[in-house]
C-alpha cells in the first residue's frame, strides 16, 4: 500500500537515507515532491548552522587544545525600567554539541525553552549573578552589569582559566577576552545569554501576583505602552529603577 503525503511527510521531519530521498524525488504527486523540497531546505539550513557553530566554537577550542576550561558571560536587562539586571557565567567542554545555541535575541522564546534545560544538563558548570533595581540606581546601570557579571563568575563552583565576556571587562584577577556582540560570536556566551534571559524573565513573571497591572510576565520590565500607562495610573513599585528617565519624571 503506497504511503499517504501525510505520512510521508511525517517521516521526512527526521533525517533519512539519501537513496530514499531519490525514490521521493520521483514520486508524481506535487505534496510529495513539496514536501521534498521542505526538506532539503531544512537540511541545508541545518548544514549551514552547523558549520557557524564550529566556527563560534574557536575561542573556546584556544583553551580546549591545553586542557583548559573557560566560561562564557553575558548579562540581560540593561534597558528595563524595572527588575534585576541578570548575568550568567557557563562552563562548556568538547562534548558541548547543542548546535541550535546562539545569542538569545536571535532565538524564540520556545526555541529557549527547549534549549535551557538542554544547556544545563552538558554545560560543565553554570551560575547567575543578580544585581537588584535599588542597587542599579546606586552603582548606575554600567556598573550594575559589570557586578552582576562578577557575581555570576564568582558564583561557579569549576573555576576556568579565562573568561570569555560579552563587550565588558571585569575587575578580577583571571585572563579574559572582551568580544564585541560576543553572544554572536561565542558559544560559550551565546550559551550564557540564554541561561540569563531564562532566568530573567521567569523571575520577572514572579513579581505579578505583588505588582499587578504592570505586565511583568510580558514585558519583563521593558517599557512598553502597558507598562507606561500602568506607571501613571498605578505609580512606582520598589521594583523599577528611580534613576531611569520615564520612571523618574513620574515619582
Amino acid at each position: 500500500m503506497r504511503e499517504t503525503i501525510q505520512q510521508i511527510k511525517a517521516r521526512l521531519q527526521q533525517p533519512i537515507a539519501s537513496a530514499e530521498l531519490e525514490r521521493l524525488k520521483q514520486d508524481p504527486r506535487q505534496g510529495v515532491q513539496l514536501a521534498v523540497q521542505q526538506y532539503e531546505r531544512r537540511q541545508e539550513k541545518m548544514v549551514h548552522q552547523k558549520v557557524a557553530f564550529q566556527q563560534r566554537l574557536q575561542f573556546e577550542e584556544h583553551y580546549w587544545q591545553t586542557g583548559d576550561l573557560v566560561a562564557g558571560i553575558d548579562e540581560v536587562g540593561r534597558g528595563p525600567l524595572a527588575g534585576p539586571v541578570v548575568a550568567a557565567a557557563v562552563v562548556l567542554d568538547q562534548n558541548f554539541d547543542l548546535w541550535e545555541v546562539h545569542d538569545s535575541k536571535q532565538l524564540s522564546l520556545k526555541k529557549r525553552q527547549v534549549l535551557v534545560p538542554q544547556i544545563k544538563e552538558q554545560a560543565v558548570d553554570y551560575a547567575f549573578g543578580v544585581v537588584e533595581a535599588d542597587e542599579i540606581d546606586v552603582l548606575n546601570i554600567y556598573q550594575a552589569a559589570q557586578k552582576a557579571m562578577t557575581l555570576a563568575y564568582q558564583n561557579l563552583a569549576q573555576q576556568p582559566a579565562a573568561l570569555l565576556i560579552d563587550a565588558m571587562e571585569l575587575d578580577v584577577e583571571i585572563p579574559q577576552t572582551s568580544l564585541i556582540k560576543g553572544d554572536d560570536r561565542s558559544i560559550s556566551i551565546g550559551a550564557a545569554s540564554i541561561l540569563a534571559k531564562d532566568y530573567r524573565d521567569r523571575l520577572m513573571a514572579t513579581y505579578v501576583d505583588k505588582y499587578p497591572g504592570y505586565g511583568f510576565e510580558k514585558n519583563a520590565g521593558y517599557g512598553t505602552q502597558e507598562h507606561l500607562a500602568a506607571l501613571d495610573q498605578l505609580g512606582v513599585t520598589p521594583l523599577h529603577r528611580k534613576t531611569f528617565a520615564p520612571v523618574k519624571k513620574r515619582l
